[in-house]
């Protein structure tokens, strides 16, 4: 099972631990457009500030983000999983699940990413600003500059099982699975039932819920109706939409009334 996840607007900082160390990165295929985003921000960043901020979208208070992307070839690094927080990272508790729960994250978990294109939860990288919605002067949107590199490298990381999409819309931007991949993946939505309306902090925290709750119970569907039938029996209410053709994926709405 892979799992793609957004990352967060929000980062927690930094951490003590060596510089980043690109070769170290999942996904080597993905190394040259890396290179490409990282020296095209970091040069944005340390030049004009205002045009900085605008191009990457920043408000006034997030000014200090600018400054921040100047040293991320020196800054400290940890844990992607550490590095990404707010409302999804905070339901998913990566830090607290049990040891084999964390293996299971560590093999299925993908953080989709303006600047690194994709990530595991254990790679190890610096805190960053940089969402995918950015067009940088030199390359253009980042959705369009990772789509040729992911083509070639997603399809063998999503190997022959399910790919659980849990993406919001500026990341499957990035990616979008074809051909038999597409019949093995699964979106999701997660719908506030009595309104049957996206609500937020509902979708976050829900698709968090889920990750957590599949890592924990050590459940892998080998496809999507695999995994309608395991999220049923985990207590989900799920309404699921098959493909109507080759090349589409599933769909599948989560309803909830409240978040526990």
């Amino acid at each position: 099972m892979l799992v793609l996840l957004p990352p967060s607007e929000g980062k927690a900082s930094s951490g003590r631990g060596a510089p980043l160390d690109p070769g170290s990165l999942s996904l080597p295929g993905l190394a040259r457009a890396r290179a490409a985003v990282l020296a095209e921000l970091v040069d944005l960043c340390a030049g004009d500030e205002e045009k900085a901020r605008e191009v990457l979208g920043l408000s006034e208070g997030l000014r200090g983000e600018v400054a921040k992307n100047t040293g991320l070839r020196t800054a400290g690094t940890r844990p992607a999983g550490e590095i990404y927080t707010g409302v999804l990272y905070d339901a998913l508790g990566l830090a607290s699940l049990d040891t084999a729960a964390k293996r299971r994250a560590a093999r299925s978990l993908l953080v989709f990413s303006g600047l690194w294109g994709a990530v595991r939860v254990t790679d190890r990288i610096p805190s960053y600003r940089c969402s995918m919605g950015v067009k940088l002067p030199g390359l253009g949107a980042l959705g369009a500059h990772w789509r040729g590199p992911m083509a070639e490298v997603l399809p063998e990381a999503a190997g022959s099982g399910l790919v659980l999409d849990l993406r919001s819309a500026a990341y499957a931007a990035a990616w979008k699975p074809k051909g038999e991949v597409a019949g093995r993946t699964a979106t999701v939505r997660v719908l506030h039932a009595p309104t049957r309306k996206v609500v937020s902090h509902f979708n976050k925290a829900t698709k968090g819920r889920i990750v957590r709750s599949l890592l924990t119970a050590g459940i892998a569907p080998a496809g999507p109706g695999e995994l309608v039938e395991a999220l049923r029996d985990l207590g989900y209410e799920v309404e699921a939409a098959a493909p109507g053709r080759a090349g589409q994926s599933w769909a599948l709405d989560v309803l909830v009334d409240e978040i526990h």
